[in-house]
């Protein structure tokens, strides 16, 4: 049985990203993709904020709470509507499932995660997974204020991260790269057979197009058959990218990719299907356009994009642009993973398709004899043929907006391409903040972004501007239009902290460093303490010369070792004029023999709390003398309160060593050894890494708001790269799947795909639009078994290939084996049978003279037999043929004209008359008996 969830990005409702969806199949959970939203909605559209929140909210509580069950991932595409939020379940909610996907899509996640979570701490404060189940923030964290001219005071106190309190689930840089370096990574084609819970399962990715390494995943199960998850496909060539091989090319045949065709469940998308895209050359053109007679006239554009999938297709358009018109404008890249970016493509050229796989090695190294075509990379990290379509020597890199401003003033006419393309936070908002003030700047935007973000905002300000023929969606290109008005933006940023602020955040840090190094000197006194009671319990075996060397070395090492943390703890408390103190301190206690001075715990103004000398501990490192004496001497008293108690841990082999002791102790050996050059070389080694990174100067989180009067000009081109209409309702009826589930759509778009589906007779009814949250069951519960074929029986069975499988009669008898759990099937023999099926047919009266009745095993074919390809096949075979009718094919000399009605002895008609029923009509000859002899090529034979 199968079922299926939308968690988020469901049918019919206009909020159609993230994508993930929970699918099962008998007993094993499978996540299908785990987008993460827009965490930065825009409050200005009325009852976008508290609906976007909501949104969220109940797909990450869902998300969280079947997370710890799910037995597989599986991810599509390395955007963050796919796999945006896999960090943060990976490292919070207990997604630790295997995941699977190709290489380029690990790669472009990452990249796509990073720079979102480094975009959105860098301006806000995000609560960590410890905050938000209640425990007290870290004392190094930055605060947060937020106002406008007068920012209130820091407060350590968590504040609410997101609208109306509601949590932003931003993972940390480390998490998004332990999520995804625990990523399996398959080729595509390449079938993975699961094991464990999963086993039985077999996956293969398939190229879906729209993104490097985009994926079609084909699920086979033994119980439920095969299900295709089919989602953000593109069938068209792109510069950079081959379409989806779900669809085969013109020049390959046309049709459907035979393994993919007919699954028993198609999960797909249907966001387009109501839409009609404009030829790609229209488009680049247009785009191309409005880039050149901007430039021309000194101005600037600012570009939204993505940081790792679709900029690849503009860099690549836009590079090549450059390269044919020798502009000579700077292409400013604006991305802190840019570099990243263009590293891991070029390092993945096999996954390229497009004019990008058979394109020359570069301008330069034709007709010269290839003289040039070994040219080092421009990042000089290696040398490497080919791929010189995806050097972009026109392009620049920025990390910040600051960096940009700095090479090129405002007036200087460039092409900026800012991430993220919705506009909602990072370099890209505050970009358009100046941007759009400045007259005759052109904002192009190149998809419409997710609902409620200021690209979204942008996108239907440009389309409900334009004629009704003319609007995006009616395979027309718009014009630009000229912004007015005044737009309020929340501007979030980060600014250090300066005066009262500062000297305060600075007292609160020096207080809690000091509470720690109290905690740690208290620490390791303790630990110091249990080594010395296990040092005196060992040597209560030994002589007395070696259990007093013994205890001098501890006491020299400890007594060392405590009045050095002492020490630093003195002087981070009391500055630098505390060092001479130390010293004199250190001399007094040296030779102050047994009074317990070398302890340094008998200083009551130090403000740290000691324990006093009139308190006994056991230990060795100092004796004390007893007040009585005895008849043979002093006697040694030792130190008995407070007593710490070591608890010893024990296994099978006896008492378990203290690797942590030896360590310690060998760090102490080896730095009695060490020279002084050593430790200075150390020293300064240890500086100079403290220099190279330097410590983030306190800061704090404010919000302001910017009134930006728009004067800017505005325009769209669609380059997103997805199926439109009328692929979609062309592709779905030749998969023609037996079962299909609708998601990714909004509600016009999912009416106009089943309407569609609906007035195409093969195609199945059973259609399915589920909403957010609910769960479909389609099939039955279904019960397997294992069991395992006898060698004897296996060389036994006489298989017959259908399609990807191999199908075969079997007749045995189980039996079970002491040495395995999984029964075994034998053969046995003919007789046996027939004798045992003979006692199952009930008592017939036989007349007098008559034969016994024998039972004859019967044979199955397997397969649907199809006329149009019996009549290919007969043509192969010189046997003419004509479809006749309904579900009737003449063959022979009637499918000819002009023939007499003698010649009608040689024909066949072959008629099916009903699902599995197939009948040949017609006088024996040798036409019939070859018909026949196609009729059961065109099966799977399967002899009892």
């Amino acid at each position: 049985m199968i079922t299926f969830t939308p968690l988020s990005g469901a049918a019919r409702t206009h909020r159609t990203v993230p994508l993930a969806y929970l699918l099962q199949v008998d007993d094993v959970r499978i996540l299908l993709d785990c987008g993460s939203p827009d965490w930065c909605p825009e409050p200005f559209v009325e009852g976008n904020e508290e609906d976007s929140a909501s949104s969220w909210e109940k797909y990450c509580d869902k998300l969280k709470e079947c997370a710890p069950s799910v037995d597989l991932v599986l991810l599509s595409h390395g955007d963050l509507s796919h796999s945006g939020l896999y960090a943060y379940a990976h490292a919070n909610w207990g997604l630790t499932a295997p995941a699977y996907t190709t290489l380029p899509v690990q790669a472009m996640a990452r990249i796509a995660a990073t720079e979102d979570v480094e975009g959105i701490r860098d301006e806000q404060e995000v609560e960590n997974a410890t905050q938000a189940s209640g425990e007290s923030p870290a004392p190094e964290e930055a605060t947060s204020a937020v106002g406008s001219a007068s920012p209130s005071p820091a407060s350590h106190s968590p504040t609410p991260s997101s609208p109306g309190g509601k949590r932003k689930y931003v993972a940390t840089v480390q998490q998004v790269h332990n999520a995804f370096d625990s990523v399996n990574v398959l080729r595509y084609s390449q079938p993975c057979h699961l094991q464990g819970k999963c086993q039985g399962l077999t996956i293969i990715p398939f190229n879906a197009g729209h993104t490097l390494g985009g994926t079609i995943w084909k699920i086979r199960s033994p119980s439920a058959g095969t299900i295709l998850y089919a989602v953000d496909m593109n069938h068209m060539k792109e510069r950079h990218l081959d379409g989806t091989v779900l669809i085969r090319q013109a020049g390959a045949g046309g049709g459907v990719f035979e393994s993919l065709a007919r699954p028993d469940l198609l999960i797909t998308d249907a966001e387009r299907a109501n839409v009609t895209t404009a030829r790609r050359k229209d488009r680049d053109a247009a785009l191309l356009d409005c880039v050149t007679a901007t430039l021309s006239s000194r101005n600037s554009l600012l570009m939204p994009c993505d940081s790792s999938t679709r900029v690849l297709e503009l860099l690549v358009l836009l590079d090549q642009h450059w390269n044919y018109s020798r502009l000579k404008y700077p292409i400013c890249l604006l991305s802190r993973t840019g570099r990243e970016m263009l590293t891991f493509v070029r390092s993945m050229m096999e996954w390229l398709g497009g004019t990008i796989s058979k394109e020359d090695v570069g301008e330069e190294g034709t007709g010269h004899g290839g003289r040039d075509r070994r040219r080092r990379d421009e990042d000089n990290d290696d040398e490497a043929l080919g791929a010189f379509a995806l050097r972009f020597r026109h392009v620049e890199f920025f990390q910040t907006p600051q960096a940009l401003m700095q090479a090129y003033s405002t007036k200087d006419p460039k092409l900026i391409l800012a991430v993220p393309a919705t506009l909602s936070h990072g370099p890209s908002r505050s970009l358009f903040a100046h941007f759009a003030e400045i007259p005759d700047n052109v904002v192009l935007l190149t998809g419409r972004s997710e609902p409620g973000t200021l690209g979204r905002h942008l996108f239907d300000t440009w389309n409900n501007a334009q004629r009704e023929e003319a609007k995006w969606d009616r395979g027309k290109i718009g014009s630009n239009i000229m912004m007015d008005g005044l737009l309020r933006l929340e501007m979030h940023s980060k600014v250090p902290l300066q005066g009262a602020e500062l000297e305060e955040f600075l007292a609160k840090e020096r207080a809690a460093k000091e509470k720690e190094a109290a905690q740690q000197a208290a620490t390791a006194r303790t630990q110091r303490m249990l080594e010395a009671d296990e040092g005196q319990s060992d040597s209560d075996s030994d002589e007395d010369s070696d259990s007093d060397d013994e205890e001098n070395e501890v006491e020299r090492t400890l007594g060392d070792d405590l009045m050095d943390n002492t020490d630093d703890l003195k002087r981070a408390r009391e500055g630098p004029n505390a060092s001479s103190r130390s010293s004199t301190k250190r001399k007094r206690g040296e030779g102050g023999g047994a009074d317990g001075s070398e302890w340094a715990i008998a200083n009551d103004d130090d403000g740290v709390t000691r324990i006093s000398f009139d308190i006994y501990l056991k230990g060795n490192v100092a004796k004390a003398t007893s007040f009585f004496k005895s008849a043979d001497g002093q006697t040694q008293r030792f130190r008995m309160f407070p007593y710490v108690e070591k608890k010893r841990k024990v296994d099978e082999y006896g008492e378990t060593v203290d690797v942590g002791m030896w360590l310690r102790k060998g760090r102490v050996l080896e730095e009695d050894a060490e020279n002084e050059e050593t430790k200075e070389a150390r020293r300064r080694q240890a500086e100079e890494e403290a220099k190279k990174t330097p410590r983030e100067p306190p800061s704090k989180f404010i919000t302001t708001i910017a009134e930006v009067q728009l004067a800017c000009r505005l325009f769209f081109v669609d380059l997103e790269g997805l199926n439109d209409g009328r692929a979609v309702k062309t592709i779905v009826p030749q998969v023609n799947p037996r079962k299909m589930i609708l998601v990714h759509a909004p509600q016009p778009a999912t009416d106009v795909l089943v309407e569609s589906c609906a007035n195409i007779r093969a195609m199945t009814k059973e259609i399915y639009a589920p909403s957010q949250g609910e769960t479909i069951q389609i099939g039955q519960q279904t019960n397997s078994f294992s069991i395992s074929l006898s060698d004897e029986l296996l060389a036994s069975i006489r298989m017959s290939r259908f399609e990807d499988n191999e199908v075969g009669y079997v007749a045995g008898r189980i039996s079970s084996l002491a040495t395995s759990t999984i029964p075994v099937l034998e053969p046995v023999s003919s007789a046996s049978l027939q004798l045992k099926t003979a006692s199952q047919q009930p008592v017939r009266a036989r007349m007098l003279g008559s034969r016994p009745t024998q039972i004859l095993p019967q044979s199955t074919m397997i397969g649907e037999l199809k006329l149009t390809a019996l009549k290919a096949r007969l043509a192969q075979v010189g046997v003419q043929a004509e479809l006749v009718g309904e579900g009737v094919l003449i063959c022979g000399a009637a499918a000819r004209r002009g023939t007499t009605a003698d010649s009608l002895e040689d024909s066949v008609a072959v008629r099916k008359t009903g699902r599995g029923r197939v009948e040949l009509e017609g006088s024996v000859s040798d036409i019939y008996y070859k018909v026949r002899k196609e009729v059961y090529a065109l099966h799977a034979l399967v002899a009892a």
